[in-house]
Order: structure tokens, then sequence, then C-alpha cells
């Protein structure tokens, strides 16, 4: 187990991300996730939602991280990491019921951001969901004093990562063709958004 990568951010907020998907996701579809870091989440994901088949995706580099959680798993939902570069313009992988997302929109530059939704606006599945769980602002302020010290840390790590705003964010959901249904509140100044795709 020691050689898996870890992140005790997923640790924490795996429980109450859960409780979300399980009233989202109908038994028998798909996911596919976009940035799944440690691997962590897919993991955990895919052994309380066994009727959900999950696909785990990253960049190249942290593939064989994220294989280290699904080797040993039992079940047959949790398929093979692959890779997934979002600025790419066109993605080696089917999209899927729905596309979940934790803690990457912050991490990738906004360009990246803006690829993502004008690709899944290009090719999202009519009637399909997308599940975005991390901070964001909202009327261009920070919902807690915390928030706006991560902020800082991020733009200090790299130039391009920041918290979003949560009006940009959505008017590029907007102009893919989804409709905000849900805006939860989550522990620790997260939020996680759920926006359907019309059918």
């Amino acid at each position: 187990m020691s050689e898996r990568p870890f992140s005790q951010a997923c640790e924490n907020n795996k429980g109450p991300i859960l409780e979300i998907l399980q009233q989202c996701l109908v038994p028998g579809s798909s996911v596919l996730e976009i940035g799944s870091g440690t691997g962590q989440h897919a993991r955990y994901f895919a052994d309380h939602l066994p009727g959900i088949r999950w696909q785990a995706t990253d960049l190249a580099e942290n593939l064989a991280g994220i294989e280290s959680w699904r080797v040993d798993y039992a079940g047959d939902n949790l398929l093979p990491p692959r890779e997934l570069d979002v600025r790419k313009p066109i993605w080696d992988q089917d999209l899927a019921d729905a596309v979940f997302t934790a803690n990457s929109l912050h991490i990738m530059g906004w360009p990246a951001v803006q690829s993502l939704f004008r690709y899944l606006g290009k090719h999202a599945l009519a009637g399909s969901q997308l599940l975005v769980y991390g901070p964001f602002n909202y009327d261009g302020s920070y919902t807690s004093d915390s928030n706006a010290r991560f902020d800082h840390w991020l733009g200090l790590q790299h130039p391009q990562s920041a918290i979003r705003d949560f009006e940009e964010v959505d008017g590029l959901a907007v102009a893919a063709g989804y409709t905000l249904a849900e805006d939860y509140t989550m522990p620790a100044n997260n939020r996680l958004l759920r926006w359907c795709r019309s059918a």
C-alpha cells in the first residue's frame, strides 16, 4: 500500500462526494473521471457504486499511480486508467453518461478549462451529467479566508492556477449546452456543481 500515491484531501472528501454521487448516478450508467490524480477516488467510488462503470483518466505520468489503486480491485466496473489531456483537440476516449472531475479546474490553466468545456460542448452525450467538485468564488469574492489563502498558494505554485469564478465556469457550461441542476455545499469550503445536458 505504501507505494501507492496518496492524497489526504481525497481521503477527507471521498465520503461527502460519494453521498452526492449516490443520489445522481443511475445504476448501469458510466462515468468518465477527468484528472483522476492519485486514483483514490476512482477506487473508492467504484467500490461503493458497483453498478456504475468507472473510467479514470489523467496525464500519462499519473497513470501508473492510478493503476496501483486498481490492480487488486476485485470488481469489474473499474476500468484500466487511460491517458487524457483536455488541452488536445481530439480525445482518445469515448464520453459517458456522466463526466466527473474533482479538484482539477483550479489546478489546470484557464485555457485548459475552456478547452474542456469546448470539447464537451461538441461531444457530450445528450442527457448526460457533468459533476465538478472543488472551491469556487462567487460574485468575484472568496467564500472563506482559507480559500483566499489557498488561492494565494496556488498562484505561487503556478501562475495559471487559481480558484475559478462560479459565474465564468457556469457560462462555459451553458455555452456547452448544460443547465445547472444543483450547487451543493460541501465540507472545507468546497462545492459540488451538477449540470445536466438537454436530452
